[in-house]
């Protein structure tokens, strides 16, 4: 019996890197590849030819230079002797504190209007119709101007407060219990107070209040000890079927050490007096800022209470009938089988709002907020006239704000969705 010989396999040829499929896909990435990076070469060789035609060259050392401008709201030490890198970080962390509280808000309206707008009761379920529909439907813009307007023309001036020694009243009056005072120019809040304060700790960056970290870190450490007293019931109820009373426990494992820690601190809120013609012993927050997280949370809640309203109609009736068979009441149910349930559709829609509020905060520039587009992409850009520079980092600074969100909200996501075993 005689044996054939192996065909022996072609040698390798360069045509197919076009024509064979084994190799066809990686020639078109590598072209790519090359295609972008001449592309982008061209631009910055363009670029550096187009300013040195300016007389102008590329570089940050403008950031070390002084700013000479002044910032009404700044979270850390500011002044005008600072640096242009100093107000590019005051900036920053003005558009991170508003986007911080405004998407909490927008949150907490959302959840409740998309919730509401589901109510049996025509009347309420109607109305909240009504707002998502005006809300999302005008201009984001409208409605911060909208809202500096009434505060700046409907609120009263600071000295509207004051006593008449005539009538032994005033012409208005502080709410909350007079603590806080709603005036045309700012809003006077309590501000906290330590009698018995830890110190402060002074940095290059901001000084940091021991009394502040204290209670933050005592407050994670009763978080952690509620997570393992809720485990702990958890398996009692999977031992036994019958679950502990935990409410109560957990409110007093949660709240308790910190009230202790605050009463040992001597803390107190030190509530806002009218001297003169402006309010002192507090803080003034500005009708900027107010203007500005209205609009912000009012526009996006808008947004997230029909993501909310998808969540839940994705969720099977049969879910709500059977909790309801077991006789669950409809607040439990809610809050127990339909929510959990629906975050799986909520949160990735609730990613993009996170970030549109995020970026629709560079609107602050219309009511005078310096955010990071007021200081680096405004005062710190005219006085310096570097322009590419100043856009570029803003450039980057959102593209990380908005990296960040994304990674910590898709984590998130995965925690809740849903696991196939």
């Amino acid at each position: 019996m005689t044996s054939v010989p192996d065909t022996p396999e072609p040698g390798f040829r360069l045509s197919q890197l076009i024509y064979d499929t084994r190799y066809r896909s990686l020639t078109i990435q590598v072209v790519v590849l090359f295609l972008v990076m001449a592309g982008a070469a061209w631009l910055v060789d363009n670029t550096i030819r187009n300013l040195n035609v300016l007389g102008k060259d590329f570089n940050f050392g403008f950031l070390g230079n002084r700013s000479g401008y002044d910032i009404a709201q700044h979270l850390i030490p500011y002044s005008n002797d600072s640096t242009h890198a100093r107000a590019m970080l005051v900036g920053l962390l003005n558009t991170l504190w508003i986007s911080f509280v405004g998407c909490i808000t927008a949150t907490v309206i959302g959840v409740f209007v998309g919730v509401m707008r589901l109510s049996p009761n025509w009347l309420v379920s109607r109305l909240m119709t009504a707002y998502v529909e005006v809300f999302r439907n005008i201009p984001l813009l409208l409605w911060i101007l909208v809202a500096i307007a009434l505060l700046t023309e409907v609120m009263p001036a600071p000295n509207a407060y004051r006593i008449n020694p005539t009538t032994g009243e005033a012409q208005t009056s502080m709410i909350l219990f007079d603590s806080v005072a709603l005036t045309n120019r700012y809003t006077a809040i309590p501000s906290m107070e330590f009698l018995r304060s830890l110190g402060v700790v002074n940095t290059p960056f901001a000084p940091i209040s021991l009394d502040v970290v204290a209670v933050l870190a005592l407050f994670a450490v009763s978080i952690w000890a509620n997570r393992r007293f809720v485990g702990w019931a958890n398996a009692v109820q999977a031992a036994t079927g019958v679950r502990p009373k935990t409410w109560w426990k957990s409110l007093l494992i949660l709240f308790a050490p910190v009230i202790v820690l605050l009463i040992a601190l001597g803390f107190r809120l030190h509530e806002p007096t009218l001297q003169g013609f402006n309010f002192t012993g507090g803080t003034n927050v500005s009708n900027a800022f107010v203007a500005l997280w209205a609009g912000l949370s009012l526009y996006t809640g808008a947004f997230i209470a029909e993501i909310v309203r998808a969540g839940i109609l994705a969720v099977s009736k049969g879910q709500t009938e059977a909790a309801a068979a077991l006789g669950m009441r409809s607040g439990r149910i809610m809050r127990l089988v339909i929510l959990p349930q629906a975050l799986r559709v909520i949160v990735p829609p609730l990613i993009s709002q996170f970030l549109n509020l995020t970026k629709n905060s560079s609107l602050a520039i219309a009511v005078g907020y310096m955010d990071l587009r007021g200081t680096l992409g405004g005062i710190t850009l005219n006085q310096t006239g570097r322009e590419l520079e100043c856009i570029l980092l803003m450039m980057l600074i959102y593209l990380s704000i908005s990296l960040v969100i994304s990674g910590a909200m898709n984590l998130f996501n995965r925690k809740v969705r849903l696991k196939e075993r």
